[in-house]
């Protein structure tokens, strides 16, 4: 049995720069950071003698013959590119909802990806993860989705990525001193809206228009330098709050699904209560939003958003992990020797009647 670990992200500044359409033409950067929530997914190959020869449990539970059978889109996809040719098992479960503007599906694709390889005895390094991963979700799938949230999966941490003309893409840590970052994540609150849905159906909404778009994306590529000036310096942080007003400003102008009355309600009344700034943390239409607030006004935004999750965090810095790991052989003793504790009793219990 093979278990990964895969951390959902945020993403700050940047965000539609990301998209191949844009990027290969214009270049592209964005600023994000992966946290405490993650994306777990255990592996483990099933005997030949098993009546199917994969099954899979999500929300669904899905039991197949061939992978062609498979319905989900990134666990049939990741199987076929990596060729597997033995029966498996596959078991997801999530710290957060899916379609929550996360990053889960991109984390579900680096998490089975990495597990996969685990089986198959490769250790695949955080590149070779975030490649594979954009190569299964935008070319297999054919999904319309950016290149952030694979590399944000596979790498973990808080980084300025930028994605270049000719596909590669290089990846920056913010090296910033511990107590400047742990007050920035001490001032940000993260509120689930309640509302899911497919971040490919929102950013199909505008990706045929992008060259339309240039003002609002090109600000979204200036806001990643100066949001990492602020950090790097000694301002005030709550700059980064009025950036992050700033981006969804430019944002929410991307397209009609981007937001909604219920989120633009949820948001003014944050900002009534104090929040400096915020946005949704994903393609938009739902999901989480994400909140600076200065601590001293963070109980007033918590009742202003009392009929809405608030979800504490901390930021991550693994990226993509095995957490377990066991061998057929050590999954066969282990079998073997429960076995032998359950018979044992009734061995027991036989001399005694």
């Amino acid at each position: 049995m093979i278990v990964s670990r895969t951390p959902f992200r945020l993403s700050f500044f940047g965000g539609g720069t990301d998209y191949p359409a844009w990027f290969r033409q214009h270049g592209g950067v964005v600023l994000a950071a992966t946290i405490n929530k993650y994306c777990y997914l255990s592996v483990v190959s099933l005997s030949p003698k098993k009546k199917h020869r994969i099954r899979i449990v999500y929300s669904k539970i899905e039991t197949c013959h061939t992978i062609e059978e498979i319905v989900h889109p990134s666990a049939r996809e990741t199987l076929r590119y990596l060729e597997m040719q033995r029966g498996v098992e596959i078991h997801h479960d999530g710290d957060l909802p899916a379609g929550s503007g996360m990053g889960s599906s991109s984390a579900f694709t680096v998490g089975l990806l990495h597990a996969l390889h685990a089986l198959q005895g490769r250790m695949p390094s955080k590149r070779q993860l975030a490649i594979q991963s954009i190569h299964v979700e935008q070319e297999l799938i054919r999904e319309a989705v950016g290149s952030q949230d694979q590399i944000s999966a596979a790498y973990g941490g808080f980084n300025q990525i930028s994605f270049l003309p000719d596909g590669g893409f290089n990846v920056t840590p913010i090296t910033v001193g511990r107590n400047r970052l742990s007050e920035l994540n001490s001032s940000l609150m993260l509120f689930y809206t309640g509302i899911r849905r497919m971040a490919s159906d929102v950013a199909s909404s505008y990706l045929n228009s992008l060259e339309e778009k240039k003002r609002q994306l090109r600000i979204a590529r200036d806001l990643v330098d100066e949001g990492v000036s602020i950090l790097a310096s000694d301002r005030d942080l709550s700059e980064f709050g009025e950036l992050l007003h700033e981006a969804w400003e430019a944002k929410r102008s991307l397209g009609p699904l981007v937001s909604n009355p219920m989120v633009d309600d949820m948001y003014t009344a944050a900002r009534k209560a104090g929040a400096v700034g915020g946005k949704l943390t994903g393609a938009g239409g739902g999901g989480f939003l994400l909140l600076y607030v200065p601590i001293d006004r963070q109980a007033a935004v918590r009742e202003a958003l009392t009929h809405y999750i608030h979800v504490p965090f901390r930021f991550d810095f693994s990226g993509s992990q095995i957490i377990f790991f066991e061998t057929e052989e050590d999954f066969a003793d282990a079998e073997r020797a429960r076995a032998d504790q359950t018979i044992e009793p009734f061995r027991d219990l036989q001399v005694k009647l």
